[in-house]
């Protein structure tokens, strides 16, 4: 079943063509912090976002960088042996959020590790003033290079919700500015936040595809997790958790808007057994793939098929 070829653009496939094979990231922690956390902007993170940020199986920070992309490259193996060919991925909290020599040192104890062929960089579309993106375009340069920007949803009553700290006309402005300097950009997006409903989501990815020169892109399942302020809004019925029909319908829909030209970077997500409240059928990452391949047959359709 996972072998059969996709409908839909997906990143594994897109590096094979880039560097002629198997590429695997690996998910370090960088040690920064993010500025709705810390006061920069607001307090308290995303109401979704667990005390460990968005790495929950990123390496252990305490670790020097080079060190956990060793670790990381050693754990992976254990399912890829013969790959060769890594990209470091510093994927927890916000990573530009330091000046611009800090970015610099850190990233830089990486890129030159044997086999990393590529960088990914997750960060927020507020904390990219002109020097890191100077300092990016640098890196775009020497490596192959993507931002992922964390948008979540375009709505700006669901932003002031989850506590995002930033409207949708900062992440406009982020892609603009990364695109002037030939940056790839992939554009993370939650389905199944609180308060929004089908054509909430749907919109979120048109408006998206529409209103910004992205080559990517991250759909989500909402995982709600322990120790996190969105347990509220599901105590209080504010959240309502996705059922696994719904979500694979859901991405099927959204897949079909998609421009067939932009990679899908995830369209599910990955949550700690012991940390995660629900949805509990998330946990089965293939069983969710294969449902959505089987979708889209069922279907007869594609990536794209619906753009206009």
């Amino acid at each position: 079943m996972q072998g059969r070829e996709k409908r839909y653009q997906t990143l594994n496939n897109h590096l094979k063509e880039q560097f002629g094979g198997k590429v695997f990231k690996v998910a370090l922690d960088g040690g920064f912090d993010c500025p709705n956390r810390d006061g920069t902007v607001a307090y308290g993170g995303c109401t979704f976002c667990s005390v460990s940020g968005s790495g929950d199986f990123a390496q252990d920070r305490v670790d020097p960088l080079p060190l956990q992309m060793r670790k990381g490259i050693d754990q992976m193996h254990k399912k890829w042996p013969h790959t060769n060919k890594y990209i470091a991925y510093f994927q927890n909290f916000t990573n530009t959020h330091a000046p611009v020599d800090v970015l610099r040192h850190r990233f830089e104890q990486v890129v030159n590790e044997d086999g990393v062929v590529g960088i990914m960089i997750a960060t927020r579309p507020d904390c990219l003033p002109d020097d890191t993106i100077a300092y990016l375009a640098e890196l775009n340069q020497r490596y192959y290079l993507w931002i992922e920007l964390g948008l979540q949803t375009i709505h700006e009553q669901t932003s002031k919700m989850i506590n995002r700290a930033h409207d949708y006309q900062t992440y406009l402005d982020a892609v603009a500015r990364l695109r002037q300097h030939g940056i790839r950009v992939c554009t993370h997006l939650i389905n199944g936040l609180p308060g929004e409903n089908y054509d909430m989501m749907m919109e979120s990815v048109q408006r998206m595809v529409a209103d910004s020169d992205i080559q990517g892109v991250k759909l989500h399942l909402l995982h709600l997790m322990k120790n996190t302020k969105m347990l509220r809004d599901y105590h209080y019925g504010r959240l309502k958790l996705m059922e696994k029909d719904e979500y694979v319908q859901l991405i099927c829909d959204q897949l079909e808007i998609i421009p067939k030209n932009i990679i899908i970077h995830r369209l599910t997500g990955d949550a700690p057994r012991e940390t995660l409240v629900g949805p509990m059928w998330s946990l089965k990452k293939w069983e969710i793939l294969n449902a959505i391949d089987d979708e889209l047959e069922k279907r007869n359709s594609f990536q794209g098929i619906k753009y206009a």
